[in-house]
């Protein structure tokens, strides 16, 4: 069940490769099918999951290097399948809002459909080889994506962010190869060098986790590794970078969270260390989020940020916590995504991301008004937004560890207002009058269908607690919590 999710964005590339179509538009509905079939395969998966059932569901494996203990292992629990929800609909809606795509057409729709199954097997490895195969094939298609269809500083871009990501992959292989080694009977499977991993020493495992949270921590990414962001999301097409922020990162903070299941001692010495970066992450992305003009660059560092919240919730290490990173996980991909949308659609038309080009929108384009409210809004976690649940659960999560001392992040946060409400004004109601299309049918739909996935999970996220419930349950047990 899971490989033909995992290898259908696959399939669809293959035929992209080998389409005999000259215009943008029939390869545009090729890519356009396969992403909404993986969407509703996707979705058809959700229904079959039970979450009071087995924690690791649709497990499926096939000897791959038997004498390495390496298996073509997939399986699924809670926190998986939202990842995996979350990455075929922004796939989904990168591929819509490209219809306009021409020049190198064919190559972008192969590069987002092979990158969208590679984040399928990221979220869905139980086998650490295998993940750590998926986490790697990820850097190509990304690469390319950037290096040939970005903005004048791509190359530049491309190659900062493949040379970070990379680096940081090495110490994670290294990592997993200690853990491997202490796997019974030598193993990659996830479960056994979680088994073996728990019995190590304490200083092993701190040696272990550091490694992996280099890995995981550029990804994310946690200050001070996140210097291959900002770059990477202004060069990037505006599709791509929807996938990049909204998925991309989560990879990130979903490998720490495994980490934590399968080295808990380590996790418990280091707890107060992950809070203080998350403190430092939300306060520097939140301050240099203020004072960006590019828009692009600004949502970029405000990833930062809200990937802070992330790391708060991991470091509590209890239900309430973790329920918080998770939420805020598929909470910034969606606001994210909705962001760099519109960011994306305004550049198209006006050719400047500088913040004092635009204004007055409200009067000349009420949809693209609406949207740039809605979005900051939302990030900056407004009741009724998938993103006040998250942060709620991650603050009072928060003091239940650290007591008063979490009203720093909560200052942090205001941070984070303070810049939204100061663009939402600039964008929307001051400033000199600008000729601006509106927004079409297209790419209306595109940010309503991420508009009202925000609402919904802010309205009633009972349908996504429950699904994380069981495997956050897990988790949090192994720190007796």
């Amino acid at each position: 069940m899971l490989k033909a999710l995992v290898f259908l964005p696959v399939a669809g590339a293959a035929v992209l490769a080998v389409l005999p179509a000259r215009r943008a538009l029939p390869l545009w509905q090729v890519a356009m099918s396969f992403a909404l079939a993986a969407l509703a395969y996707a979705l058809w998966l959700a229904a079959q999951f039970d979450p009071a059932g087995a924690a690791v569901q649709m497990f499926e494996s096939r000897a791959w290097n038997v004498r390495l203990g390496s298996y073509f292992s997939l399986g699924v629990d809670g926190i998986s399948l939202a990842m995996v929800l979350l990455a075929a609909l922004l796939s989904l809606i990168a591929v819509l809002v490209s219809r306009r795509m021409e020049e190198g057409a064919r190559l972008y729709f192969v590069l987002v459909l092979l990158l969208e199954s590679a984040m399928f097997g990221v979220f869905t490895a139980r086998d650490w080889s295998l993940f750590y195969v998926f986490w790697e094939a990820t850097l190509i298609p990304l690469f390319f994506l950037i290096d040939r269809l970005g903005g004048p500083n791509r190359q530049r871009a491309a190659l900062n962010f493949f040379l970070y990501t990379l680096g940081g992959s090495v110490f994670m292989l290294v990592a997993l190869l200690f853990l491997y080694d202490a796997a019974p009977g030598h193993s990659f499977a996830m479960a056994d060098m979680a088994a073996g991993g728990r019995e190590l020493p304490l200083n092993t495992q701190l040696l272990i986790f550091a490694g992996l949270f280099i890995g995981f921590g550029v990804k994310m990414p946690v200050f001070p590794l996140h210097g291959w962001l900002p770059l990477a999301h202004v060069e990037a097409p505006s599709p791509v970078s929807i996938l990049l922020s909204g998925v991309l990162l989560k990879m990130g903070a979903y490998g720490l969270i495994r980490a934590a299941d399968t080295l808990p001692a380590a996790l418990l010495a280091t707890q107060d260390w992950l809070a203080i970066l998350a403190f430092v992450s939300l306060l520097y992305g939140g301050i240099l989020a203020w004072r960006q003009q590019d828009l692009k660059a600004m949502v970029a560092y405000s990833s930062i940020s809200h990937m802070g919240v992330v790391l708060l919730g991991i470091a509590t290490l209890n239900v309430t916590g973790l329920t918080g990173a998770v939420v805020q996980m598929v909470a910034h991909g969606l606001t994210a995504g909705t962001l760099f949308l519109i960011v994306g659609l305004l550049y198209q038309r006006t050719h400047s991301r500088d913040l004092a080009d635009y204004g007055s929108l409200l009067g000349r384009a009420p949809r693209f008004a609406f949207f740039v409210a809605f979005g900051l809004l939302a990030a900056i976690g407004l009741p009724g937004s998938a993103g006040f649940i998250a942060e709620l659960h991650a603050l009072v999560a928060g003091y239940a560890r650290w007591g008063g001392w979490v009203i720093l992040l909560g200052l942090a946060m205001l941070v984070g207002a303070a810049y939204s409400l100061r663009v939402v004004g600039r964008l929307c109601l001051k400033g000199p009058a600008m000729e601006l299309h509106d927004m079409t049918r297209t790419e209306t739909v595109a940010a309503g269908l991420l508009a009202a996935c925000i609402v919904v999970l802010g309205l009633w996220p009972a349908p996504l607690l429950d699904l994380v419930a069981g495997s956050i349950g897990l988790v949090a047990g192994r720190f007796g919590v």
